[in-house]
């Protein structure tokens, strides 16, 4: 299959670039960071699999959920069977645990079809959320980046509100070690990489919604950069995506090579239509050199109500008063109940 496709993509790359075999050119254009998102002109040539069903995702998570034990409780993990005090039962593993203002910090590994995924869930600990499950949002971080960041920007600033979050490292980044430049000079391994990280921001949703602790009712993804990318193109087929927080988010660059392939197989603009009237929240640098001024605009211009643009004075990596502004906006919409119009008008 990818010899096929290959060969029908050659001609039309020769063409484009007749100084350079055009799979030469691709795989020079992925070696830069900022172009990332070419790679996804090549989805449809990818032989990964599409994600597996819900059925099959909630059975991974049964067969890795640990039983509650009497008091506290507890996971264990490794073969050491090493004891891990957490403040609520959770399904997957749990490496660490402790107390934070406002609430907990858990390191878990979720089970996915292919290996554990690393990532760091806040919990509040609040009357209120002790009394009522509390809001939650999956965290993506960007490109080279890793789940700490997101963590302890928008991580902590959520906790502030009493809304629970998740933050995992995607394929290759983080604790999942360092691959970044190996994939981005082969384009098929690139693809197979989005995918399945697309699949398993699935799973950080099914793991969210089976949290006691959590209203599966009231999630949300906040993705930044790359992970603002995965955010819509998730959320666009996932309907318990209630709300979406973008940042240094916009449409694809005008300079990207093949771009009608490009949009054929991942267009951020069909994708972001497709929110039926979830909010939508973007925060975006007015000097980001990365994502323009016009990339962002034109994402925003695309999306249906409601929706709202925050522009702060910086680049690519927001400011503490916007990551605050974000956490302030998601929590007032995930209490307010403002994405149930768009389920009244379906």
């Amino acid at each position: 299959m990818r010899k096929a496709c290959i060969a029908a993509l050659q001609p039309q790359l020769d063409a484009d670039y007749p100084d350079e075999p055009g799979s030469l050119h691709v795989v020079r254009e992925f070696r830069m960071p900022s172009d990332l998102f070419v790679m996804i002109g090549t989805l449809w040539c990818a032989e990964s699999p599409n994600p597996p069903p819900a059925s099959q995702r909630q059975r991974l998570q049964e067969e890795s959920h640990v039983a509650r034990l009497n008091g506290p409780d507890f996971a264990f993990r490794g073969p050491a069977m090493k004891r891990v005090k957490t403040p609520i039962a959770l399904p997957g593993v749990v490496t660490d645990s402790r107390d934070v203002p406002g609430g907990y910090r858990i390191d878990i590994e979720l089970e996915t079809e292919r290996e554990r995924v690393p990532g760091i869930l806040f919990v509040p600990d609040t009357p209120a959320s002790r009394e009522t499950p509390s809001a939650a949002a999956l965290l993506l971080h960007g490109w080279t980046s890793r789940k700490e960041r997101m963590a302890e920007g928008i991580g902590r600033a959520l906790l502030a509100f009493s809304v629970a979050t998740l933050s995992i490292d995607l394929p290759m980044h983080g604790a999942r070690g360092s691959g970044t430049d190996e994939v981005t000079r082969n384009p098929l391994q690139m693809v197979a990489t989005w995918r399945r990280a697309l699949t398993e921001v699935h799973y950080g949703l099914d793991y969210l919604s089976n949290l006691a602790a959590v209203d599966s009712q009231r999630l949300a993804i906040v993705g930044y950069s790359l992970g603002a990318y995965l955010a819509i193109a998730a959320a666009a087929d996932d309907s318990r995506a209630r709300a979406l927080v973008l940042t240094s988010s916009g449409d694809l660059p005008e300079q990207v090579p093949f771009v009608s392939i490009v949009r054929a197989a991942h267009d951020p603009l069909r994708a972001v239509r497709k929110l039926g009237g979830r909010p939508m929240l973007m925060v975006n640098g007015r000097f980001d050199r990365t994502i323009k001024v016009e990339q962002a605009q034109r994402m925003f211009d695309a999306a249906g109500e409601p929706k709202q643009m925050h522009w702060y004075q910086g680049g690519h990596w927001p400011p503490q008063p916007a990551i605050d502004f974000g956490a302030q906006w998601l929590a007032e919409r995930l209490s307010s109940g403002e994405w149930r119009l768009a389920e009244r008008r379906a």
